[in-house]
């Protein structure tokens, strides 16, 4: 029979360890920059969403024509015009209003985002952590705002105020937040009751400090997620409600465009369909980065 300890690699008897080096590199935590790299349609998402954030912000740069400004004339389609993508139903250059009301769509969207999500985050984590009667609360405000549909609930605040982008922007934080409450009130109801938080519970810490520096940051990646979500929701909340009429005329938005142009948009088709495009990518791109984003975020894939 041949002797076992004469077998190679096999050293006295015994088999071959991996290195400490390889051990470490197996159990090094995978990031969420990682993961997220690793999803090329997250990846293909982030770099349209740059791509239109710098042409937003440096574009009017490099071509400075005014949004507002009369170029030539009416309906002039690409190509006849002057202009690069032709004008609209005023004569204005629409590659110029392009440009420029990227500007106020995309900041809209985030303004909103942010609100929602305090708003979502406020009333989420007072209900999870104390439950009780602020729980019940909570949860009855939250059903009331979602069984209004949310757009003709911003119809009606825009309307009962001056339309500007900065009541635009209210009205579509202030109809968005219930899905963000929701997700932060199952995150504090879960993560309160862990061993970490009873830990700081008994060390004396106060709700305050358990609540910001504990609970909070512990729940924040689902939150972060839905608010990129909200983003792509409250532009399409903008572009509906310029289009029938309630955006800010002296704010250029990629909605105000449509809306100005939705008379013509069966003779010419130009004047619309590049702004619904630009619209169309914008959110596009800010959902599949927030998927992506979601799929980094998870704890079961920062695991794999």
């Amino acid at each position: 029979m041949t002797d076992i300890m004469s077998l190679p690699g096999t050293g006295q008897g015994q088999p071959e360890q991996p290195s400490a080096a390889a051990v470490q590199t197996r159990k090094r935590p995978t990031t969420a920059w990682t993961l997220f790299r690793r999803n090329r349609v997250a990846l293909i998402g982030l770099s349209l969403l740059a791509a239109i954030l710098l042409a937003i912000t440096f574009g009017p740069m490099i071509y400075p024509n005014n949004p507002f400004e009369i170029v030539g004339i009416p309906m002039e389609a690409p190509g006849e015009s002057e202009v690069l993508l032709g004008t609209d139903a005023l004569g204005r250059d629409l590659f110029a209003e392009l440009l420029y009301g990227g500007r106020a769509t995309m900041l809209v969207g985030v303004v909103a985002a942010i609100l929602s999500t305090a708003i979502g985050i406020m009333l989420g984590g007072l209900a999870g952590y104390h439950r009780g009667w602020a729980d019940s609360v909570a949860v009855r405000i939250t059903e009331f705002f979602q069984v209004l549909p949310p757009l003709l609930l911003a119809m009606v605040l825009v309307t009962l105020f001056t339309p500007s982008l900065m009541t635009i922007t209210i009205a579509i934080g202030v109809v968005s937040w219930p899905a963000t409450m929701r997700i932060t009130r199952a995150e504090f109801l879960r993560i309160r009751e862990l061993d970490y938080v009873k830990n700081d519970r008994a060390a004396g810490a106060g709700d305050f400090w358990i609540i910001m520096k504990t609970i909070l940051p512990n729940a924040l990646p689902p939150i972060v997620v839905m608010s990129t979500l909200v983003i792509g929701q409250a532009m399409l909340f903008e572009a509906g409600l310029s289009f029938l009429g309630l955006g800010d005329p002296n704010t250029m938005s990629w909605g105000l465009i449509l809306g100005n142009n939705r008379e013509q948009m069966l003779t010419a088709w130009w004047p619309v369909a590049f702004p619904g495009l630009a619209i169309f990518l914008a959110v596009l791109s800010v959902s599949l980065s927030g998927d992506g984003l979601n799929d980094a975020l998870n704890p079961k894939g920062r695991e794999r």
